[in-house]
């Protein structure tokens, strides 16, 4: 049986066409009266605002003595030089430097840490993390909350706007913070990362809170109006806005046998770790360096830009004349810039920006050039305006 958010019957009362996405019952998209697209539902997180049931997600709780000293050896990335209330993108790879899962960790205080996983991967992740915290005997608890909590996020230029009729805090949060509010008598946790390439925010709390918090953030919110400034938005439309925003997608662009390397998000593996304590070298640190040291990852993520109308999909042979030289991960029509936009991993030699290259569709080759990623990168967030009392 399928695991239904606590948001199902908001999802079906709007119109949500649901579909089984690992092992839950997920919007796709909304077509309320029988009229909506994924297309319709970009769009509107581009121009003003989309809200987003996203309590797939697993959320794991890990505290205790050796918390932060876990999270150095499981994460890609440092962890202890966070500072609390702050976040941080992660990879968690494997011993042959191939991705587990890309995360994102938060951190309350010295020894207490919120990491939100990808639903497809959660057992997997726990599963992991109970055998290095045995096998290094670590005093830490990893409490799996997903079911326990819920998890929405609200993305748009409009957002902050929309955010501050609620609360005159919230819209003063840096990128990658957050800040914890209390609800009646349950404390939600608010932070500011996204993944749609727009700004906004993400709300994690409990389950048994979530009908009555979401009644009151979204109590002018009108999924059938034109003009609101807030909409439902399935998971459709959270593919096309990461694509446009050259995210990458586990299962597309990572994965247990993709080098971490190729993936296209050095930022988030800090090669250096071990320079400070030996202890800190995370799994998966050694393969990377071999692969850094012999000259580098022999393919690349890289964006291309589609001539005509029809889409790239994953799996597809990328050619350079009659030679495959990349296969594609993800493609679709950007509805943004108006042309098909496709990620690929290319042979290092073929992936500088302006080549180039054609799509193996199995009917026809799609001519292609290789552009800078992202696709597309939305407008500054304004500064905050000094912090207003709690």
């Amino acid at each position: 049986m399928l695991h239904r958010t606590p948001l199902y019957d908001k999802h079906v009362e709007y119109g949500a066409k649901m579909v089984d996405f690992a092992g839950w019952e997920m919007p796709l998209v909304y077509m309320p009266g029988g009229k909506g697209s994924i297309n319709e539902e970009h769009v509107q997180t581009r121009t003003k605002g989309g809200f987003f049931d996203v309590s797939h997600m697993g959320r794991l709780k890990i505290q205790g003595r050796h918390a932060c000293r876990f999270l150095e050896k499981v994460c890609s990335r440092k962890i202890r030089d966070m500072k609390p209330g702050s976040c941080r993108y992660s990879l968690v790879c494997n011993e042959q430097g191939g991705v587990h899962d890309d995360v994102i960790v938060m951190r309350f205080d010295e020894d207490q840490f919120m990491m939100v996983v990808n639903a497809s991967n959660r057992a997997k992740v726990v599963g992991h993390f109970n055998a290095v915290k045995a096998h290094h005997q670590m005093n830490l608890t990893i409490e799996d909350q997903t079911t326990s909590t819920a998890m929405v996020a609200i993305q748009g230029p409009r957002v902050m706007e929309f955010i501050s009729k609620v609360s005159k805090e919230i819209p003063t949060l840096k990128r990658y913070t957050f800040a914890t509010k209390n609800l009646l008598i349950a404390k939600l946790f608010v932070s500011r990362t996204g993944y749609t390439g727009e700004d906004g925010v993400e709300v994690i709390l409990p389950a048994g809170m979530t009908k009555i918090a979401m009644g009151m953030l979204l109590k002018d919110v009108d999924p059938k109006a034109p003009d609101s400034l807030i909409k439902p938005c399935g998971l459709g439309a959270r593919d096309t806005l990461r694509m446009e925003a050259g995210m990458p997608l586990y299962g597309h662009e990572l994965g247990e046998e993709i080098n971490a390397l190729e993936c296209g998000v050095d930022f988030a593996i800090s090669l250096d770790k071990d320079q400070t304590d030996h202890k800190d070298e995370f799994i998966g640190m050694a393969a990377l360096k071999k692969v850094r040291d012999s000259g580098g990852p022999a393919r690349k993520l890289v964006g291309l830009k589609l001539e005509g109308k029809r889409s790239a999909r994953q799996g597809m042979n990328v050619l350079k004349g009659d030679s495959s030289v990349g296969i594609v991960t993800s493609g679709c029509p950007s509805p943004t810039l108006g042309y098909p936009i496709a990620m690929a991993f290319v042979a290092r030699e073929h992936a500088a920006e302006g080549t180039t290259l054609q799509v193996d569709n199995g009917k026809e080759r799609l001519d292609a050039t290789i552009v800078k990623l992202p696709f597309y990168k939305a407008a500054p967030v304004a500064p905050a305006p000094a912090k207003v009392g709690v």
